[in-house]
């Protein structure tokens, strides 16, 4: 299994953590849905310093370069992301919770 992160440094963008949540929250979530390989992603942001990204966790490499959705947030922010890694997955346990993040649509 593999991991992608990518960060955006907001701080040269005219976009927002804001703006980038109501986006997200409007159409940035569905398309994900029916990717080939991707077990989850997840977005995070940390206000205190401008950062806004994603986080992919993927069955195996091979689904990591097939074609995705279009990067709206590339397009929004301006730029492509200022970081952008890929890991090794060494081990993955979901513990028990309640919390749901996404509404199913």
């Amino acid at each position: 299994m593999k991991a992608t992160i990518a960060w955006w440094d907001l701080r040269k963008s005219t976009q927002t953590i804001e703006t980038l949540r109501n986006h997200l929250n409007n159409k940035g979530v569905n398309p994900w849905k029916k990717i080939k390989g991707l077990r989850s992603k997840f977005w995070i942001s940390d206000d205190v310093n401008q950062l806004w990204g994603a986080v992919m966790l993927w069955e195996s490499e091979e689904y990591i370069n097939q074609p995705l959705p279009s990067n709206l947030a590339t397009e929004l922010i301006g730029y492509p992301p200022t970081v952008r890694l890929i890991f090794k997955v060494e081990a993955l346990v979901e513990g028990k919770h309640r919390i749901v993040l996404q509404k199913e649509v």
